[in-house]
């Protein structure tokens, strides 16, 4: 049997990023005092916590192991009264959209992009403060589901903690980031933002399909 490839995130090293090999992910971080550093099971994964941060991601399992029966009953059906979002990006950066549908219908809500250049992570948090917001503005009392954890962190710091830098290319984005912050800081919402079960309900309904 082939052995599975692992990826291997590098946030604080001598060569911060991502690699496929422990050797060269080893001499990354060899000698760097306060290296941090975590091996993923997929490019997917790995990506999502390179541009995101550390402490979201150390000591906890991001394996793929399939959920037992007594798990799924557990978790049980989504709440279908909610809205869905999610993000796409060619690249990180690269050319990035975002999303929000109904969850049960997948019906699109609203629709932003592409932008010629931003992340995952970034499309995942406007995604999230987007939907937010129209929720807020129809007075719903629908959930939004998510399936990044870094965004939702992103969410409760009211920051978009992203590595990348603004430049001419990418000013659209972030004038989007900072109308996003500016929101976050100067509206109050109850709706609860829930993590999308995707070991247990498949890929998110928002998903662009670019697996």
């Amino acid at each position: 049997m082939a052995k599975k490839t692992k990826f291997y995130v590098v946030w604080k090293g001598k060569r911060p990023g991502i690699y496929t090999a422990w050797n060269e992910c080893k001499a990354a971080i060899t000698g760097y005092k306060g290296a941090q550093y975590k091996s993923f099971a997929s490019l997917e994964l790995a990506k999502e916590a390179y541009n995101g941060n550390y402490e979201e991601y150390k000591g906890k399992s991001q394996g793929e192991a399939l959920l037992s029966q007594e798990q799924l009953l557990k978790i049980g059906q989504p709440n279908f009264h909610s809205i869905a979002v999610d993000a796409a990006s060619s690249g990180n950066p690269g050319v990035m959209e975002y999303q929000g549908v109904d969850t049960k219908t997948k019906k699109i809500l609203f629709k932003q992009g592409p932008f010629e250049q931003g992340t995952n992570n970034i499309g995942e948090f406007l995604a999230l403060v987007h939907g937010l917001a129209y929720l807020k503005e129809r007075k719903s009392d629908r959930i939004i589901y998510t399936d990044s954890r870094t965004a939702m962190s992103w969410i409760r710091k009211k920051n978009c903690n992203t590595k990348l830098a603004e430049t001419p290319k990418n000013k659209i984005v972030f004038d989007l980031i900072r109308r996003a912050i500016h929101w976050l800081k100067n509206n109050n919402y109850d709706t609860p933002i829930v993590k999308w079960e995707t070991k247990a309900w498949g890929e998110i309904p928002a998903d662009f399909g670019r697996k």
